[in-house]
């Protein structure tokens, strides 16, 4: 008796070996995503699929340096036909300031021959009405440069002290900044002349009957010239008795005072010989020689009223 066939509906079917491996299986089923295919698709249709977008990226980027490296020529070019012109332009300018400075040194040159010229006359016109005591009028006069013992005052701001600024030195309290003002001066000279002294010079410059001690901004001025600190007071005279006298006297308690409160720098000392240089221009505005008979006729005026 034959056996019938099995029922192959019955049997079950066996599972994939790969089936517990879903997500790798899909990868590899599928390895191209969906949307790279679209993209791809879409890049095919344009016409474009055959350049990739490094290519492109190079050759915009090569594009860009020729186009610089354009511009940079042609700038070059044009400073190239311009440099003549810039170059021509500048030694015309240099040529005419050079020429104006020649002029204005020479003016300059003509000035101080000038001076020169009028002061010797003028140191001559005091020695000739001076008579006998030409030379001692001159010498009076700050006409002549003076030697003899002396003394030397140095003045200087205090330490530290901002040069730049802190008010101006007319101020009442421009002191207070530790900056010497042109009345601190004023006194000094002052007290000097009080103290016995014969002739006196700030920095070199040679003061008179005339002489004014001002300032501008930054500067003291002496007779219109500036003077920058330390300000160095050389005085003929008895250097004992003129350092002595000074300090003892209202100014130079004046000027200890100074030191004190704003640290206002000082030192006097005794100088065996100090130099002074003659006044660089001597004006006289309204005085004039006296004649003899008028001389001593005025003598026996004054003699008569007294």
């Amino acid at each position: 008796m034959s056996q019938p066939p099995p029922d192959r509906s019955s049997t079950p079917q066996r599972p994939r070996p790969d089936a517990s491996m879903s997500l790798l299986t899909n990868v590899m089923d599928h390895s191209l995503d969906e949307g790279y295919a679209e993209a791809a698709a879409r890049r095919k249709a344009d016409g474009s699929a055959g350049m990739p977008r490094t290519l492109k990226s190079k050759l915009g980027l090569a594009a860009g340096l020729v186009v610089a490296a354009l511009v940079v020529t042609l700038g070059a070019a044009e400073a190239q036909v311009a440099a003549p012109v810039v170059a021509k332009e500048r030694e015309e300018l240099i040529d005419r300031v050079n020429a104006e400075t020649d002029a204005a040194d020479a003016l300059q040159e003509d000035v101080d021959e000038l001076r020169k010229d009028v002061d010797e006359r003028q140191r001559k016109a005091l020695e000739r009405h001076g008579g006998a005591k030409g030379g001692l009028v001159a010498l009076l006069s700050g006409a002549t440069a003076v030697e003899g013992p002396g003394i030397k005052l140095v003045v200087d701001d205090a330490k530290d002290t901002d040069q730049g600024g802190g008010g101006p030195r007319e101020s009442t309290g421009f002191a207070d900044t530790g900056r010497v003002r042109d009345r601190d001066m004023q006194r000094v000279v002052n007290g000097l002349w009080q103290s016995g002294a014969e002739a006196i010079a700030i920095n070199g410059q040679r003061l008179t009957a005339l002489s004014a001690i001002r300032a501008a901004g930054d500067a003291i001025l002496v007779d219109n010239r500036p003077l920058v600190p330390p300000y160095t007071v050389l005085a003929v005279g008895d250097g004992k008795k003129l350092s002595d006298a000074f300090q003892d006297s209202a100014d130079g308690l004046y000027l200890q005072a100074l030191h004190e409160s704003f640290d206002i720098r000082t030192s006097i000392s005794e100088q065996e010989r100090v130099r002074l240089p003659a006044a660089p221009s001597l004006i006289v505005r309204t005085a004039e020689p006296q004649a003899a008979d008028t001389r001593s006729g005025a003598a026996e005026t004054g003699k008569g009223t007294s």
